[in-house]
């Protein structure tokens, strides 16, 4: 059954054609069910929470036109977290006959004719709250909160908008990530106690990710995640090694492995590209115009990263830097072609519309719930019913937690304890909206400088997907990497898992066949010594550092090297007699013996 965006309320598929953003010509299951409990309750207040790319906008300007052309309002403000938002909501509600002025500025008091309201983003209205409520008081306003749990990023935020919009006939709130890591209370949200006697915001609709994936109305996530050997220099001058995402470490060290990792000048950072370029290379041969995103924590290593796919994939990348004037329209030219990669500094703006992003690079070490959630919208919203989305991280017990987390129900609550007890999940945002989607000069600096990144290498890890964990490691090139590299991208979230599953039987099986040959020649294993391990890790660094500062090769090249010559794994599964043959065999290279 089918019906205009304007037409008769019947009950629509669950799964519309693709249209432009925010103005489907058929509402979806949620959107008809929640806009008949809108109509039917005809509330002041409206809070709908539903997962990135299920159809917020769609959804709003539904209820915006058929409150116009009852007239019920006839005047209608959109509120977004950014510049560039505004401009999306304008276009879509201009699609469906609904005139929004973006362009408005505190100081024009008035917007242009023609327009029965404007598009202001939050900072824009807490600098001028009283502005605001003139025009909501001139006119029966409706009000849409995009994004609604910025109202609780800063007090003047909060008050701003209390004070803005007090008097509106009808507010409608939503928001794809109700959660706030903090504890500030969010205007026009009902909080509720529970039987923890906490109070809990109170959406009147949600449709989460798990339903919306069941409805095949969002994409599978798979988080393709990776470890490797790391070593850096201390404030101290100390030099220290560690396998990203190691058990029974603390928190400084996972840190500085992570920064490590993420440090251009590795081969951590190179290796985990090239393996996403090439899962996005197996996606293109079903979705031609399938694209990836790479989302960096600064403009110098978006620039690094972008140089780096360059040479992976032989095209410029667009590069999308908060101080470029032009971003916006860079963000629509890469939407409407068939570019292969973007990279961003933290771009995870809700909302921000690229449909074809299908492959991610989590190449920031920001690790709050709201920012991962943010990213990893960019990546769900559906096309056409089978595509699938690759998010590629490293592998450390924050962002494990996260990806394992995907189908979580969250809600805002206010009386939890500023500080967490310790699983780092729940930390104060690190930034208010405008911030996160800049580069934090100051604080990357001053982290920055607490150690120095010496040398990365990447391995393969394991494929988290809805709750569950495959593959059994493997060194990256590996059959066991090119396994997961190589799924197809047209498959349903059921078919994912069912291969998942298969690839990781596979595998277990030419381990299994390989053990018994293995066992046949190898004595009986003594209990390693774990300090003597470590020790010789170290020693191997530091010679491994000199014969590359005397050659001019790099660390990974040198590892590399060796292991081709000594043979054995990555230095952090190796044994006491492969790393001693490594040393030994770099004695004989510092000697001149070949």
């Amino acid at each position: 059954m089918t019906e205009t965006l304007f037409g008769g309320p019947t009950l629509p598929p669950a799964y519309p054609e693709r249209a432009a953003w925010g103005t489907a010509p058929k509402l979806r299951a949620w959107q008809q069910e929640a806009l008949d409990l809108y109509l039917k309750a005809s509330p002041r207040d409206f809070l709908a929470v539903a997962t990135p790319g299920a159809g917020k906008t769609t959804f709003a300007l539904r209820i915006a036109s058929t409150l116009i052309d009852s007239g019920a309002v006839n005047r209608v403000t959109i509120v977004a977290p950014t510049d560039h938002l505004k401009r999306q909501w304008a276009d879509a509600a201009a699609k469906v006959g609904i005139a929004i002025d973006p362009n408005f500025k505190n100081s024009d008091g008035q917007h242009g004719r023609g327009f029965i309201g404007v598009a202001v983003t939050y900072a824009q209205v807490a600098s001028k709250p009283l502005l605001h409520r003139a025009k909501t008081e001139a006119a029966r306003t409706l009000v849409i909160l995009d994004e609604i749990h910025h109202g609780g990023e800063a007090l003047s935020w909060g008050d701003g908008l209390r004070e803005a919009f007090d008097p509106a006939v009808r507010r409608l709130s939503l928001t794809g990530t109700p959660f706030r890591s903090d504890t500030s209370p969010i205007p026009f949200v009902e909080y509720a106690q529970d039987r923890d006697g906490i109070r809990r915001s109170k959406a009147d609709y949600t449709y989460g990710y798990g339903n919306a994936l069941r409805d095949h109305v969002v994409r599978p996530v798979m988080f393709m995640a990776y470890s490797g050997q790391m070593r850096w220099r201390t404030s101290a001058g100390e030099e220290m090694a560690a396998s990203l995402g190691e058990a029974a470490v603390t928190k400084d060290i996972t840190s500085h492995a992570w920064r490590t990792a993420l440090n251009p000048a590795g081969e951590w950072i190179p290796a985990v590209l090239a393996g996403a370029d090439k899962r996005l290379s197996e996606v293109r041969r079903t979705v031609p115009d399938a694209g990836g995103l790479v989302i960096a924590t600064d403009h110098e290593d978006a620039r690094a990263y972008a140089g780096q796919l360059k040479r992976i994939t032989g095209q410029s990348p667009t590069v999308i830097l908060s101080d470029d004037a032009k971003a916006s329209s860079k963000i629509e030219e890469f939407s409407a072609g068939d570019q292969r990669w973007m990279v961003a500094v933290r771009m995870v703006s809700e909302g921000v519309d690229v449909p074809r992003l299908s492959v991610g690079v989590y190449a920031t070490s920001t690790s709050t719930p709201l920012f991962f959630a943010q990213a990893v919208g960019r990546f769900v919203r559906a096309r056409k019913r089978g595509e699938t989305a690759s998010v590629f991280l490293p592998s450390v017990p924050q962002l494990m937690a996260l990806a394992n987390s995907m189908e979580m129900e969250r809600d805002h609550a206010l009386d939890r304890p500023e500080k967490e007890d310790g699983d780092g999940l729940f930390n104060p945002e690190d930034s208010l909206m405008d911030e996160a989607n800049r580069e934090e000069k100051a604080s990357d600096s001053l982290t920055k400088g607490k150690f120095e990144a010496l040398d990365s290498q990447a391995s393969f890890d394991r494929v988290l997907f809805d709750g569950g964990e495959f593959g059994t490691g493997g060194e990256v090139g590996s059959e066991d990497e090119l396994d997961f590299l190589g799924i197809p991208g047209l498959l349903d979230a059921e078919q994912v898992g069912t291969l998942l599953r298969q690839r990781q039987h596979e595998q277990l099986n030419r381990k299994n066949r390989k053990a018994p040959a293995a066992a046949a020649q190898a004595p009986a294993p003594a209990v390693p010594d774990h300090r003597l391990l470590m020790d010789l890790r170290n020693e191997l660094a530091k010679n491994v550092a000199a014969w590359s500062a005397r050659t001019g090769t790099p660390h990974g090249v040198v590892h590399t090297k060796l292991r081709t010559v000594c043979g054995g794994p990555p230095v952090a599964q190796a044994n006491e007699e492969q790393l001693q043959s490594r040393l030994r065999k770099l004695q004989d290279w510092f000697v001149g013996r070949k």
